[in-house]
């Protein structure tokens, strides 16, 4: 019911822009992520109409309402497109926390919140996907392959960036935080200052040759993402390793 409400009044105060709005121009079909990520998306940013999965656990086995250790790639995901004017909204998640989504960057009044939708998940999800341009849910457990086809297919439709975490078959890009380490403590003391996070992203398409990055997330300076601290491309040839300077 809460999560009904939540989407009778973003549609009552006539707020959200129709994803499926026509975009004759072909500007918008791409929407920005932080140019560290970008490396691992193809076209180098959230193409409309794709499902890309994001997470932190093997395998995408996340406890319902959580995101596991993949939260702050989620939200570092999904903030340039908010700062540039995109809708985004979060399904599922009740530890969802609004400051750190505010430090990532995000802008809150374009973000919609369903903390619980409750048995109508999948109707939820589908709804949003009509009206919103990132839709971010965690997943309720294992989604039946018919329903996750559907959402999808509606997604696709649309121009919806849909960003499941959790377990998800067919996406068209996993994103997966498979290493983290810790910088700032010393023995007895000091902050925990940055995080060295390895994401390995996996798909198909264009992008079914997977790649590997490490970044600092967050940075020093408590940017979500920033520079890239190495490349590779992961496969049977040798790994070809490149550093990478983000230039502000």
């Amino acid at each position: 019911m809460a999560g009904q409400a939540t989407l009778r009044s973003a549609t009552v105060a006539g707020l959200v822009r129709p994803a499926s709005d026509p975009d004759v121009t072909g500007r918008h079909r791409v929407l920005p992520v932080a140019s560290p990520l970008g490396v691992l998306l193809p076209g180098g940013g959230l193409r409309r109409g794709t499902t890309v999965v994001a997470g932190g656990a093997p395998h995408g086995d996340l406890p319902t309402g959580a995101l596991g250790g993949g939260s702050a790639l989620v939200l570092a995901l999904i903030a340039e497109a908010s700062r540039a004017g995109s809708w985004c909204a979060m399904v599922g998640i009740p530890t969802f926390g609004a400051v750190a989504a505010a430090d990532a960057g995000i802008a809150l009044d374009r973000l919609a919140l369903v903390p619980n939708p409750g048995p109508e998940w999948a109707t939820v999800v589908a709804t949003l996907i009509d009206g919103i341009d990132v839709v971010v849910t965690a997943v309720p457990g294992t989604v039946p392959a018919a329903i996750a086809s559907r959402l999808a297919a509606r997604a696709r439709q649309r121009g919806c960036v849909l960003v499941p975490c959790g377990r998800w078959d067919g996406a068209d890009v996993t994103l997966q935080v498979i290493r983290s380490a810790w910088e700032g403590l010393g023995p007895g003391r000091g902050r925990l200052r940055q995080r060295r996070v390895t994401i390995v992203a996996r798909g198909r398409g264009a992008a079914a040759r997977p790649k590997e990055i490490t970044v600092w997330m967050p940075g020093a300076a408590g940017q979500p993402v920033v520079a890239v601290v190495d490349v590779e491309t992961t496969g049977r040839a040798p790994a070809r390793r490149a550093t990478l300077t983000l230039i502000r």
